[in-house]
């Protein structure tokens, strides 16, 4: 990972309702213990909890599946904790396009920040002088960047001598 940032990952009810992690994450983060949780709010699950309290971080960033429910349930508790809290609304998914935005105005009103998940790696990687996480945050900007990847793409190929 880019900027090695300590990673919490659960799923709910995943052999009964909601079926396994997505399987493009867990090839992206094989080694990253998955707790499995019967609670939708993750921060009422303890071991969930206690791994995200066992960060040591404040600033929390969430992103996943479903916004109206486990990403909100565990924004609002996180907040109430004393967390400040970051919802990556383009890398959540709700029901409805409806109740997406409805949760997200919910966890911003309560003091949530909403952003996107190219503000959160540009944030992280701050300038392109960064030459030790450059090329894994470039490339990712590349890949899914729209636009931006393909002038970031463009640039290198003008850039770069053959």
């Amino acid at each position: 990972m880019a900027f090695s940032l300590p990673i919490v990952a659960s799923t709910s009810a995943s052999k009964v309702d909601s079926g396994p992690l997505l399987p493009d994450l867990q090839a992206r983060i094989p080694d990253h213990p998955l707790r499995e949780r019967r609670n939708m709010n993750s921060w009422k699950d303890p071991a969930v909890q206690a791994a995200i309290v066992a960060t040591g971080r404040r600033k929390l960033i969430f992103s996943g599946m479903l916004t109206e429910a486990c990403i909100s349930f565990a924004v609002l508790s996180a907040l109430a904790a004393g967390h400040d809290c970051y919802v990556v609304g383009d890398a959540c998914g709700g029901l409805t396009d409806a109740g997406h935005h409805l949760a997200l105005q919910r966890m911003t009103a309560q003091g949530a920040q909403p952003t996107s998940w190219l503000q959160v790696l540009l944030e992280l990687q701050r300038d392109w002088t960064r030459r030790d996480s450059y090329d894994a945050a470039r490339a990712v900007v590349e890949k899914n960047g729209g636009g931006n990847g393909i002038g970031l793409r463009y640039a290198r190929q003008m850039l770069t001598p053959p």
